[in-house]
């Protein structure tokens, strides 16, 4: 071998070594890592519908055919006031009372221990029901009455389940229908709610306010109109001369109990005490005895009372038409119109307020209206119930 073919082949071994080397080394470096693929993104879910709202169901105001009694409001009646009052001024006089028997009882720190006077054990006012704690009548005619021991029985037991007056519209023309229980009412359980034939009996209560007189007076007089008066004894004792003017005029007059409330919260006692009371307080005023007719106030009654207030010779009256006339009337005199003239049929006992002005607006047209629809207007005296 030469020495240029050694020196070439010493060059190609060099360069073999060389690039072994280099691959050696590039083996030795670790790979880079595969990056991992991302996992797939749980799809994201989705809201749920939100569930349909169900829609208040509307307050049902109640089939307008069926005509409820006015409600029990004795809170805001005049009777109510003067209870009300009344307690006041006996609150009034038995804090001060108490406030003199706590300076007279207060102990005097400059006497002895002993000879300190021990504090009273009584913790407040004793009613006229004899318990303590309480601190005046539980309702506006023990104010009148005095108050008693008894209490009255609970509400919606036996004959004293509490009952209140309504009808049920028919058809212009016909008469109503009335509550269920009128079917069980017996011989000694008088009462009436319509008449017959063509006849209207027109009756005007005065649990609240007395409102127009001269108005009525001219109305019920020019249309020679005789009407029937349920009138609170608290309004009889307020303007006698009302009263006197009625009778004169030949209206009947009823007894409405002196205090015009809710007769379900009174004892037999009180009840008795209310309608004797009134038909004494209508002899002193007008000199004549009080016309054997009732009416319960708001028209809440039991058949315990009915039958009690039959046994003291009075014949209660309900109605077969009535309207929200104790509120103020969305259209003024044409709505009691309206409603006496749309529920028009024989024998129609007329519930109306005296008290709402409306009404004394509407009265003149409304007997003018009756009467050319050929009706008379006639006093419970004269009325035949249906058989």
């Amino acid at each position: 071998m030469n020495n240029k073919t050694k020196a070439v082949w010493m060059l190609a071994a060099a360069l073999s070594l060389m690039l072994a080397a280099c691959s050696s080394e590039r083996a030795a470096e670790p790979s880079a890592p595969t990056e991992s693929p991302k996992p797939a993104e749980t799809p994201k879910p989705t809201d749920s519908p939100k569930p349909v709202e169900s829609k208040k169901p509307t307050e049902s105001s109640g089939d307008s055919s069926v005509v409820p009694a006015p409600p029990a409001t004795s809170v805001n009646s005049e009777p109510a006031k003067d209870a009300k009052a009344e307690k006041e001024t006996k609150d009034s006089k038995a804090k001060e009372t108490k406030e003199t028997k706590t300076t007279k009882d207060k102990p005097n720190s400059s006497e002895p221990a002993d000879k300190q006077s021990q504090p009273s054990s009584a913790n407040g006012a004793v009613n006229d029901n004899g318990k303590a704690g309480a601190s005046g009548p539980k309702n506006p005619a023990a104010a009148v009455t005095g108050g008693k021991t008894k209490e009255p029985p609970a509400e919606g037991t036996g004959d004293h389940k509490a009952l209140s007056w309504y009808y049920m519209k028919k058809p212009k023309g016909q008469v109503p229908n009335f509550p269920a229980e009128t079917k069980s009412f017996t011989k000694d359980m008088k009462a009436l709610w319509v008449g017959t034939g063509k006849k209207v009996y027109l009756t005007i209560d005065t649990g609240g306010p007395l409102g127009d007189i001269d108005t009525l007076v001219k109305s019920l007089k020019d249309n020679k109109v005789k009407a029937n008066f349920f009138i609170a004894g608290y309004n009889v004792k307020k303007n006698p001369d009302f009263i006197r003017t009625l009778v004169a005029d030949g209206h009947l007059i009823a007894n409405h109990t002196m205090t015009h409330t809710d007769m379900n919260t009174q004892t037999d006692e009180q009840v008795r005490k209310e309608i004797e009371d009134y038909a004494k307080l209508y002899k002193d005023v007008t000199g004549k005895d009080i016309q054997p007719y009732f009416r319960f106030p708001y028209g809440r009654y039991n058949t315990h009372l009915l039958k009690m207030v039959s046994d003291m010779g009075y014949t209660s009256v309900f109605w077969s038409t009535a309207m929200r006339d104790w509120e103020p009337r969305k259209n003024g005199a044409e709505d009691p119109y309206n409603d006496i003239m749309n529920n028009l049929h024989d024998g129609n006992i007329i519930l109306m307020h005296q008290g709402s002005p409306e009404n004394i607006q509407a009265l003149d047209k409304i007997i003018k209206a009756v009467k050319k629809a050929g009706y008379e207007f006639a006093l419970l005296s004269d009325i035949e119930p249906p058989k």
